[in-house]
């Protein structure tokens, strides 16, 4: 068993016990990971806030340039929360290295998800969209008795831009792959929306609560882990979950310079990052959902 432990190269599933829930808990949390992202964080950030997000969570991974001040500045020190979180750490008898992600996410949901009926933990290049409701938490009302909700990526690619556009990524980002339910590797993926008070262990792209990973889509149909990526269980009536994995060229070479969260072989890293972005952009179709309901916010 020894032997097999130390061949183990990382630990992306971390289990725990779930936090107590207050009895006046309510909203919307996200938890976000994030290092240099000051161009942008404040679009993603208004944009959540204005989705009826109650608090925002912010491990900064060793941020060196102004994402932190941008983040305050575009919704206010009252609805953020950082927490330093640069560091690699690794078990002390295998030597696999703890996914830095995951044990964000874990630390989350045991220090601050009794506060919250609902948490989610995304990146800074998703966006969750309302599509049923004006906001989140309105679009998530019809499954009240609902512990884990899984939203399907929809990829947008780089759109033609060379550099990084005017306006934002929402007005100019119109175009994606067609099908979030892709058979290709690496191109169907989930996150999710989530009670923090039921959840046992956590994954990047799952959740367990009460020792399940059974989850369920926006409209409530229940599916094994292992059957979400099953065409019949795609739904984005409710929340569409938008993944702007390039943004531009040059912000696409930016990220894949950047290296992977993990500790990986770079040309390894480019080889899979372009793999993916070809997949993306072979066909695509126009999507206006956040640009329509963002456009319409006060």
């Amino acid at each position: 068993m020894l032997s097999f432990l130390r061949r183990t190269k990382s630990i992306s599933r971390i289990a725990l016990d779930p936090p107590v829930p207050l009895p006046d808990r309510s909203g919307l949390a996200l938890v976000v990971i994030v290092k240099n992202e000051a161009a942008h964080i404040g679009e993603w950030a208004r944009f959540h806030l204005r989705a009826g997000v109650s608090h925002v969570y912010v491990y900064d991974n060793g941020s060196t340039d102004t994402t932190l001040v941008e983040m305050v500045a575009a919704i206010g020190v009252q609805h953020v929360t950082v927490i330093p979180w640069d560091q690699k750490l690794r078990d002390g008898i295998t030597g696999a290295e703890i996914h830095n992600q995951v044990l964000a996410y874990a630390h989350a949901v045991r220090n601050f998800g009794a506060a919250y009926r609902w948490m989610s933990f995304i990146d800074v290049d998703e966006f969750l969209v309302p599509k049923s409701g004006d906001t989140l938490p309105d679009c998530l009302a019809h499954l009240e008795g609902e512990t884990n909700i899984s939203l399907p990526w929809h990829m947008f690619g780089r759109n033609g831009f060379e550099a990084a556009p005017k306006g934002g990524i929402i007005a100019n980002y119109t175009r994606r792959h067609p099908d979030p339910m892709s058979p290709l590797k690496g191109m169907c993926n989930f996150k999710m929306i989530v009670d923090p008070c039921h959840v046992t262990a956590i994954k990047v792209h799952s959740v367990e609560t009460d020792g399940s990973t059974a989850s369920v889509n926006d409209t409530g149909m229940r599916a094994a882990a292992g059957d979400r990526k099953k065409p019949s269980f795609y739904s984005a009536d409710h929340i569409q979950l938008n993944h702007y994995y390039t943004r531009s060229n040059a912000e696409l070479q930016a990220k894949i310079n950047r290296g992977s969260n993990m500790t990986q072989d770079e040309a390894d890293h480019k080889r899979r990052v372009m793999r993916k972005v070809d997949q993306i952009e072979a066909e695509s179709v126009e999507d206006l959902a956040a640009k329509r309901w963002f456009g319409a916010r006060p």
